[in-house]
């Protein structure tokens, strides 16, 4: 499978941005997960939500950001609400499961007045 992100961008301190990670193929078996990685630091986990299981939140985002899955539609979503400056980061897209960890190119998000 592979994995295309978009609706990255420039927001405002507080704004909101929904990222989407549309899919090539089914990602029933898979769990999807997005990561960031902001200049000069290690790439991280914001969430992840496997396939018929609940979401997984990195502390950094809980109560901001919310995950969602569309099996139908092979996509995830990543809805980002009262977005902070240190939320910048490109956004990278995982689907991974027990043979395939894939990624996608990423999208560019800016918190900035």
């Amino acid at each position: 499978v592979q994995l295309v992100e978009s609706g990255g961008g420039l927001v405002q301190p507080g704004g909101s941005l929904r990222l989407s990670c549309e899919a090539s193929g089914s990602i029933r078996s898979y769990t999807m997960g997005w990561y960031r990685q902001a200049p000069g630091k290690q790439r991280e986990l914001v969430a992840l939500v496997p396939s018929g299981r609940g979401p997984h939140y990195a502390d950094s985002v809980k109560g901001r950001f919310s995950i969602s899955r569309d099996d139908d539609k092979n996509a995830a979503y990543l809805q980002m609400n009262t977005l902070r400056p240190e939320d910048t980061a490109i956004y990278y897209c995982n689907a991974r499961c027990t043979f395939y960890n894939v990624w996608g190119q990423g999208t560019q998000v800016t918190v900035s007045s």
